[in-house]
C-alpha cells in the first residue's frame, strides 16, 4: 500500500511497482469509496489505453468491482480517456477507473479515478480512495462485466457540439501509436476532412518514443504537413486527452497559442469566461478583455480548471501542457474534441492567419520553462525559503505583485512574469517565464534558476 500514491492525475509507476495485486487494491478502495457515497449498486466503467499490460489490469479492476456488486462496462478496445469520461455522464454511471500512464514511456502504467460528473477527481476524493486501500474482497462476482462501444456516442456528441464542415481541408493525424488511432482520425473524416495518417497502428512500445506530443517527437508530423501540403497537423498523447497542433508556417504550436486560437474562434459566436492555470499565457486575458469576458486563474492541474469551469460556466478552459475542454462538454480534457475544434477554426481561416491576426491586435507572447532537480522531500522547504527571499526586482524590472496560489508567480511591472512551482509528477521544481521576446524569456528563466538552485 505504501507504494500507491495518487499524484496530479492518478497513480503512475513502473511495472515493477505497478502490479496486478496493487491495481486490485485500488479497485477495492474505489469500490469502498463508491459504496460510502451510496453508489453501491450501480455501473462503473473501466477504461484502458494501448499499453501491453493495460487490458489485463483493466480486467483485474473490473473483477474486483464485480465481486463488490458493481456492474462494469469496458470499452471493446483501448480507447481515449475522454471517451470514458463522456461515457460516465452519457450513461449516468457511478464513476470510472482508467488504466493509463498517458504520455509516460511504455515501462510505466497507471490508474486514475473519475467521479460521476466526468470531471477529474479532486484531492478529497483521491485522498479518500488512498485512505481506503486494503486487500480486495474475494469470491464470486455479483455484478456483470461486459464490453461496450464508447466511440460512437462520443463522436455524435462532438459533431453536435462543434458544427464543422472540413470538406476543404487536408489534415495529417499522428496517433503516436496511442488510443487516439481510429478515433480522432475517424472523427475528422466524418466531418469531411481528407486525413493522412501517421503512427496509427497499435504499438505498445510507441515506436521507441514516449507518446508525448512535444516539438521533438512531432518533427515527423511537421514534415508530413509540408509533404502533403496539408492545412494543419494534429497529434494526441498516449491516451488522447491532450492535443498538439502543427501549422505550415509555425510548426508545432505551443499550448498557449492553441488556447488563444481556440478561444478566439469560440468567441466569434459565443461569450463566456476563460479558465486557465497560473502557467498559461496572459494572451488569453487580452482576448477575454477585448470581449468583456472574465478570466479565472487556477493552480496547475486540470482538476482545478474543471472545477472552475463548473463554478463560472466558462466557455473554454485549459492549460499550456495541451489539455482543454469547452462549454457543453464533460469537464475533462479531450484531445479528440480539440482536434475537431481546430478543424472548425481552420475551415474558416487558416490557423496561421488566425494567429497572425491575434498577434497583430493583442501583441506577441513567448513562453518557456526549465526544470531544476529537487527531491520531493525538499520541495516544501524550497518554497518556504523562497517565501522569505522573494526579490523586489527580477532581471532589472520591479516586482508588481506575487500570486502564491501555486508556488510563486512573480508579476513584473512590464507585464512579464516568472513562475516557480514544484512539479506534481517528478522530483523537480519548474520555472516558467513569459515575455514579448525569446531573449527576454531566457533572461527571466536564468533569473528564476538563480533564485531556486541555492535553496535546494
Amino acid at each position: 500500500m505504501d507504494a500507491i500514491s495518487f499524484g496530479t492525475d492518478g497513480w503512475r509507476a513502473t511495472l515493477d511497482t505497478f502490479t496486478s495485486e496493487r491495481v486490485r487494491m485500488v479497485a477495492q478502495a474505489a469500490a469502498d469509496h463508491l459504496a460510502e457515497e451510496s453508489r453501491g449498486s450501480e455501473t462503473v466503467a473501466v477504461g484502458y489505453d494501448a499499453r501491453e499490460t493495460s487490458r489485463g489490469f483493466a480486467e483485474d479492476a473490473a473483477d474486483v468491482l464485480a465481486i463488490n456488486g458493481f456492474d462494469v462496462v469496458l470499452p471493446e478496445r483501448d480507447c481515449p480517456t475522454p471517451l470514458v469520461a463522456h461515457a460516465i455522464v452519457e450513461r449516468d454511471l457511478a464513476g470510472a477507473l482508467v488504466i493509463t500512464a498517458s504520455h509516460n514511456p511504455p515501462e510505466y502504467n497507471g490508474v486514475k479515478f473519475i467521479p460521476s460528473d466526468g470531471a477529474p477527481a479532486l484531492p478529497e476524493v483521491t485522498e479518500a480512495i488512498e485512505a481506503n486501500l486494503r486487500e480486495p474482497e474475494t469470491g464470486e462476482r455479483t455484478g456483470d462485466v461486459r464490453d461496450v462501444d464508447f466511440v460512437e456516442s462520443h463522436a455524435e456528441h462532438c459533431l453536435g457540439l462543434v458544427d464543422a464542415d472540413l470538406s476543404e481541408l487536408t489534415v495529417v493525424y499522428d496517433a503516436m501509436h496511442g488510443s487516439g488511432r481510429g478515433v480522432t482520425d475517424a472523427l475528422l473524416e466524418r466531418a469531411g476532412a481528407d486525413v493522412v495518417r501517421r503512427r496509427c497502428e497499435r504499438d505498445p512500445t510507441f515506436g521507441g518514443t514516449p507518446p508525448e506530443p512535444d516539438e521533438e517527437n512531432l518533427r515527423g508530423l511537421a514534415d508530413a504537413v509540408e509533404e502533403h501540403d496539408a492545412d494543419f497537423g494534429v497529434a494526441n498523447d498516449g491516451d488522447a486527452d491532450r492535443v498538439a497542433v502543427v501549422t505550415p508556417e509555425r510548426g508545432v504550436l505551443d499550448g498557449n497559442r492553441f488556447y488563444a486560437l481556440a478561444y478566439d474562434y469560440l468567441l466569434e459566436d459565443d461569450s463566456g469566461p476563460a479558465v486557465r492555470t497560473v502557467s498559461t499565457t496572459f494572451l488569453v486575458d487580452r482576448l477575454a478583455e477585448a470581449h468583456d469576458c472574465e478570466v479565472v486563474e487556477t493552480p496547475v492541474g486540470f482538476k482545478w480548471v474543471a472545477a472552475a469551469m463548473g463554478e463560472h460556466d466558462a466557455l473554454f478552459g485549459g492549460e499550456e501542457s495541451g489539455g482543454y475542454t469547452m462549454r457543453g462538454h464533460v469537464r475533462e480534457k479531450d484531445g479528440v474534441l480539440m482536434a475537431l475544434l481546430a478543424g472548425a477554426a481552420a475551415s474558416e481561416q487558416s490557423l496561421d492567419a488566425r494567429l497572425d491576426a491575434i498577434t497583430a491586435e493583442h501583441g506577441d507572447i513567448h513562453q518557456d520553462k526549465v526544470s531544476v532537480d529537487c527531491p520531493d522531500d525538499r520541495k516544501q522547504a524550497v518554497l518556504d525559503d523562497l517565501a522569505d527571499r522573494l526579490p523586489d526586482a527580477v532581471a532589472g524590472v520591479d516586482v508588481e505583485r506575487v500570486n502564491d496560489a501555486d508556488g510563486f508567480k512573480i508579476l513584473l511591472a512590464d507585464g512579464t512574469w516568472l513562475l516557480v512551482r514544484p512539479s506534481g509528477t517528478e522530483p523537480k521544481m519548474r520555472v516558467y517565464a513569459e515575455a514579448d521576446s525569446p531573449e527576454r524569456v531566457e533572461t527571466l528563466l536564468g533569473a528564476g534558476r538563480d533564485l531556486v538552485e541555492p535553496l535546494i
